[in-house]
């Protein structure tokens, strides 16, 4: 499988972030017996986790989208 990344600064932060609140989500809905949510919530957090530690997003190939160019598009020099 050729992961070549397509995820870039601003994008993985935000993803890297949301996977975060997710799994806090996931956690607290667990505790309270929400298992759909708590299920669901998790499962987002690894996916969005697994985007941002790898760089790579299926989604994102399938669709065509690029975000590692635009840290290129925003340099000033």
């Amino acid at each position: 499988m050729d992961l070549e990344s397509n995820v870039g600064g601003r994008d993985r932060l935000v993803r890297a972030t949301l996977a975060v609140l997710l799994a806090v989500v996931a956690v607290r809905a667990l505790r309270r017996g929400k298992r759909t949510t708590g299920l669901l919530a998790g499962i987002g957090a690894l996916g969005l986790g697994f985007n941002a530690t790898t760089c790579f997003c299926g989604l994102n190939r399938i669709l065509g989208v690029d975000t590692t160019e635009q840290e290129t598009d925003d340099a000033v020099d």
